[in-house]
């Protein structure tokens, strides 16, 4: 598994279904991602996937280990577009 690779499709997913908060950085819920089809069949770990990217410091979200059902309102906001 490529990590950077995985990472810059998920940059690119929440430009796609995110919104521009006021901060002017682009956020998506955990659950918007988790039930996209196209996420869906992109990521095998998803949540694996934005756990390298927030180490990374590419996006931020609260908490460590996300959940579907339970953290499907958990915001994950874009802090950089670089990966």
């Amino acid at each position: 598994m490529n990590v950077a690779h995985e990472v810059n499709l998920l940059v690119q997913e929440i430009q796609r279904l995110g919104q521009p908060g006021a901060d002017g950085k682009i956020s998506v819920t955990f659950g918007t991602l988790f039930n996209d089809d196209k996420c869906a069949n992109l990521f095998e770990a998803l949540v694996g996937t934005l756990r390298a990217a927030k180490r990374k410091k590419i996006i931020s979200y609260d908490g460590e280990l996300l959940l579907q059902g339970v953290h499907d309102k958990t915001v994950i906001t874009l802090q950089t577009t670089n990966s």
